[in-house]
């Protein structure tokens, strides 16, 4: 299981990377939305994302559009990470096809049940 962990922050980058390796899941990592879409190109479609809102010259919001938008990954499994709690951000991020969304800050737990939600995490996990 393979996944894309998109925010501007190396270090939230390094704690996202470190709770969904503790799953087993193997991850790449891009700092914005553009070197998301390069890394896509790269290494090919993950089992899911993660991505960060607020990121410069290509936010999070703007990549779920770019990626519903893509036959290839208009179906990606995405999880919204954010520090964006606003009701009517999360909604529009819901409706234009986020599949969850994760509230930062926080814990391992949260994140791993709402993948599990989707059936995201490994068997064994």
């Amino acid at each position: 299981m393979r996944a894309l962990i998109v925010d501007d922050s190396r270090a939230m980058r390094a704690v996202i990377g470190k709770m969904v390796g503790d799953l087993g899941v193997e991850t790449t990592f891009a700092g914005n939305g553009r070197e998301a879409l390069a890394q896509l190109e790269a290494t090919g479609r993950p089992d899911f994302a993660l991505l960060d809102w607020n990121m410069p010259e290509m936010n999070g919001f703007e990549l779920l559009v770019a990626l519903r938008a893509d036959v290839r990954y208009a179906d990606l499994p995405v999880v919204m990470v954010t520090t964006e709690t606003e009701m009517t951000q999360i909604a529009r991020a819901l409706e234009c096809g986020a599949n969850e969304y994760v509230m930062k800050p926080f814990t391992p737990d949260i994140l791993r049940d709402k993948l599990d939600m989707l059936g995201l995490v490994p068997t064994g996990s």
